[in-house]
């Protein structure tokens, strides 16, 4: 069971410095999702639930209107640390209320989210002059998809997201992310979606505090073959399998034209 309140905010708008964004909304405090590998996990510290992130979620409120002024020809991602159309987005509508905010708006918006729920606002984004919508995909196995993003839209659900986003001349990238250690195939996951993704983002995936131990025990459960590796890379902190990936992944884009960002390689 997922604890719902209500946390009052002087304004959805914040300053990032996250080196691609100037901006970034959050509508939501915790996620739903409850991905197994969540970076945004450290925001629990931040809040006052003693409940585990993925098992609480705060609704943002707030009286002030989005300054579009201010935000004009400026990057603004929504969103970094929750799913900005988690399930609690169908009844609270708080995403839905923000871009209606935005849709005069003259800046570069980005979505970042795991579910089918954002084709609810279409209308919307059809009103919109630079916008992209960027669906996070690690895995093309269902099964695997289920175990480490138990809340989450299903694979299939997402690609079918995509194909209507772009059929209906949204901007849409493909958020490979995050690219986990011998498990996920950037290669099958761009083959799959090539027919209608616009631009194809990559990340790594990071794992400290908490959920690095979650994610360990997953990897000893799941993958043992793979446990020398794991604490290769992030007990002993050898970046020579991301170094390597990084190079296949711009080798393969860059010979097959494909548009992409590698936030972790800063191209």
């Amino acid at each position: 069971m997922v604890v719902e309140d209500t946390t009052r905010v002087k304004d959805y708008l914040n300053k990032t410095k996250l080196e691609a964004l100037d901006y970034v909304i959050n509508p939501y405090v915790g996620c739903p999702n409850k991905c197994l590998y969540c970076y945004a996990a450290y925001m629990s510290s931040f809040s006052k639930h003693s409940e585990e992130w993925g098992e609480f979620i705060d609704v943002k409120r707030t009286s002030k209107k989005i300054n579009i002024f201010k935000i004009k020809n400026k990057k603004v991602m929504i969103s970094t640390v929750t799913d900005p159309y988690n399930s609690y987005e169908e009844k609270y509508r708080i995403t839905r209320m923000i871009m209606e905010q935005l849709v005069k708006s003259e800046a570069f918006l980005s979505i970042v989210t795991k579910s089918k729920l954002v084709l609810r606002d279409i209308d919307l984004f059809k009103q919109m002059k630079h916008l992209e919508v960027a669906l996070s995909i690690s895995t093309l196995d269902e099964n695997l998809k289920t175990k480490l993003e138990p809340n989450s839209s299903s694979i299939a659900e997402r690609l079918e997201t995509l194909k209507i986003l772009k059929q209906n001349g949204i901007k849409t990238v493909a958020f490979i992310a995050p690219i986990i250690p011998q498990i996920t195939d950037f290669r099958s996951i761009i083959n799959a979606t090539k027919d209608f993704v616009d631009e194809y983002w990559f990340d790594n995936l990071n794992l400290r505090s908490s959920f690095k131990t979650k994610m360990f025990k997953f990897i000893d459960d799941e993958y043992p073959i793979f446990k020398a590796l794991y604490e290769d890379i992030y007990n002993k902190k050898n970046s020579e399998y991301f170094e390597q990936t990084n190079k296949e992944i711009d080798d393969y884009c860059l010979s097959n034209g494909i548009m992409y960002k590698n936030f972790s390689a800063g191209t």
